[in-house]
C-alpha cells in the first residue's frame, strides 16, 4: 500500500495533472485496491464534512487581504522605510528585501503574494543602484518563504485543520521561528556579503531623522499585524473573525493610500476567488484521501515500516526530514503537506513527539520547496519579476538561504522550545 500510494502519488504530479485532482484518483486508487470501505457510499458526506468548517472561511479573508495590501501601494513605502533601517549592513539593500518580506508575511499569510509583491518593488531598485542580480534576487526569493511561517499563515490554518491542531497555538509557535529565520537570512546575507563586498553593491547612510520620519510608514502594516494577532489572543476574537476584521482594516489601509476603487475591489475579489478554490480543492482532496488512508490502514502500515528500521525516534525524525527535502524538489509546498500529513503525522506522534511543534517543522521544511528547483514557486515568481537574466541566476542567489533553512531546521530539533515556548506560556 505504501509503494502504491507513493508511486502512484509521483506518477500522477509527472504528469502535470492538478495536485487536487491527483488526490482524488489516489483516493479512488486505494479505496478500490485496499480499503474495505465503498469509498463512493459515503463520497459526499466525507466531502460535506471536510469544508463545512468556520475555520476555513479565514482562508479567503487572509488571501482577500494579501490581494487588496498588495494593490495598495503600502509596499512601496515599507520598503523605502526599511532601507533606511537596514541597508547600512553588509549586503545593503538586500537586508531590506528581507526586512519587508518579514513585515509584509506578518500579514499576508502567503509566500508567494509575499515574493511577488517585494520582487515588484525591490527589481528596479537592484538594476538602478548596480547590485549583484543572483544573490539580490535569491533575497527576495528566500524572504518570500516567511510568508507561510510568521503568522497569519494560510498554511498553518490548513496543518491546524487537518490534524485538529490549535490555530491560535500553531501562530504563536510560528512566531519566534519565523523572526529568528529572518535574523538568520540577514545573517546570511551579511557573511557572503563580508567575504565578497561587490555582491552587496553600495551601502547607504541615513541619518536619524529620516528613520525617524519614515516609522510612519510602518504603522500600517504593524497596526494590522497587531490588530490581528493581538485580537486572537486577547480572547476578542477567532482566527476566522481575526480574518475578517484584517480585511477591513485592509480596505482602510488601501482608502488612505488613495488606491480604493471599484477596478482594484473587483480584480482583488477575482484573485482572492482563484486563489480560494485552488486551496480548497486540495484540502478536500486531502481530507478524502486521508479518510481512505486510514480506513486501509496505510498509516499503521508507515508506522511499521518506521519502527521495524530500528532508528529509534531521533532517526526516525532525521528520516522524515530527509524525505521532505527530497519531495521539496518535485512537489509544491502545500501539495507537500496534505499530500503527506495523513502518513507522517500519525508516525510523529506514535514517536512521542508534538504535532505543535512538528507542525512547524513541517512547515519549515517546506518553505525550502519553495526556492529549490525544479518546482521552487518564489523562485519562478522573482524570475518573473526581473524580465532579465536566466532563471539558473535566482537558484545559484537563493541558495545560501537554503543552507540558512538547514540550520534553522537543526535548530528546531536540537532546541524544540524555540516553537513551544511562547503557545506553553501564552
Amino acid at each position: 500500500m505504501i509503494l502504491f500510494t507513493s508511486t502512484g502519488l509521483l506518477v500522477l504530479l509527472s504528469f502535470s495533472i492538478p495536485v487536487g485532482i491527483v488526490l482524488f484518483l489516489l483516493a479512488f486508487g486505494i479505496d478500490h485496491f485496499f480499503s474495505p470501505f465503498p469509498l463512493m457510499r459515503g463520497l459526499g458526506q466525507v466531502i460535506w464534512s471536510s469544508s463545512n468548517s468556520a475555520t476555513l472561511i479565514a482562508i479567503p479573508f487572509f488571501v482577500l487581504l494579501g490581494e487588496v495590501l498588495v494593490r495598495s501601494g503600502v509596499a512601496r513605502r515599507t520598503y523605502a522605510a526599511l532601507d533606511a533601517w537596514v541597508s547600512w549592513l553588509p549586503g545593503g539593500l538586500i537586508h531590506a528585501n528581507i526586512a519587508t518580506a518579514t513585515l509584509f508575511s506578518a500579514t499576508s499569510g502567503s509566500s508567494v503574494a509575499t515574493a511577488a509583491t517585494v520582487a515588484s518593488v525591490a527589481m528596479p531598485q537592484a538594476e538602478k543602484l548596480g547590485y549583484d542580480a543572483k544573490l539580490f534576487s535569491g533575497a527576495i526569493a528566500a524572504g518570500g518563504t516567511l510568508g507561510i511561517m510568521i503568522p497569519p499563515s494560510i498554511n498553518l490554518i490548513v496543518y491546524g485543520f487537518l490534524t485538529e491542531t490549535s490555530i491560535p497555538k500553531l501562530f504563536l509557535a510560528g512566531l519566534v521561528p519565523g523572526l529568528l529565520l529572518a535574523l538568520l537570512f540577514m545573517a546570511m546575507t551579511a557573511l557572503v556579503c563580508g567575504i565578497k563586498p561587490s555582491l552587496g553593491g553600495p551601502g547607504t547612510k541615513v541619518s536619524w531623522e529620516r528613520r525617524i520620519a519614515s516609522l510612519k510608514d510602518l504603522l500600517p502594516l504593524l497596526g494590522l499585524f497587531g490588530a490581528i494577532v493581538g485580537s486572537i489572543y486577547a480572547g476578542w476574537a477567532t482566527p476566522t473573525e481575526a480574518a475578517a476584521v484584517g480585511v477591513g482594516i485592509s480596505f482602510v489601509i488601501a482608502g488612505t493610500q488613495k488606491a480604493l476603487s471599484r477596478e482594484m475591489l473587483l480584480e482583488s475579489l477575482k484573485g482572492t476567488v482563484r486563489t480560494t478554490a485552488l486551496i480548497m480543492l486540495v484540502v478536500i482532496g486531502a481530507y478524502v484521501l486521508n479518510f481512505v488512508l486510514t480506513a486501509a490502514g496505510v498509516s499503521r502500515a508507515l508506522q511499521d515500516l518506521l519502527q521495524n528500521l530500528g532508528l529509534g525516534a531521533v532517526g526516525t525524525l532525521l528520516v522524515i526530514v530527509l524525505i521532505y527535502i527530497v519531495l521539496g524538489f518535485f512537489i509544491e509546498t502545500l501539495s507537500l503537506m496534505v499530500a503527506t500529513i495523513p502518513i507522517v503525522v500519525p508516525v510523529i506522534v506514535q514517536l512521542g513527539y508534538d504535532p505543535l511543534w512538528f507542525g512547524i517543522l513541517m512547515i519549515l521544511l517546506v518553505e525550502m520547496a519553495l526556492i529549490t528547483p525544479p518546482v521552487g514557486l518564489n523562485l519562478y515568481v522573482v524570475q518573473a519579476a526581473r524580465k532579465a537574466g536566466s532563471f539558473t541566476d535566482v537558484m545559484i542567489g537563493a541558495a545560501p538561504y537554503a543552507v540558512a533553512m538547514l540550520v534553522m531546521a537543526g535548530l528546531l530539533i536540537l532546541f524544540p522550545a524555540i516553537a513551544l515556548f511562547l503557545p506553553s506560556n501564552l
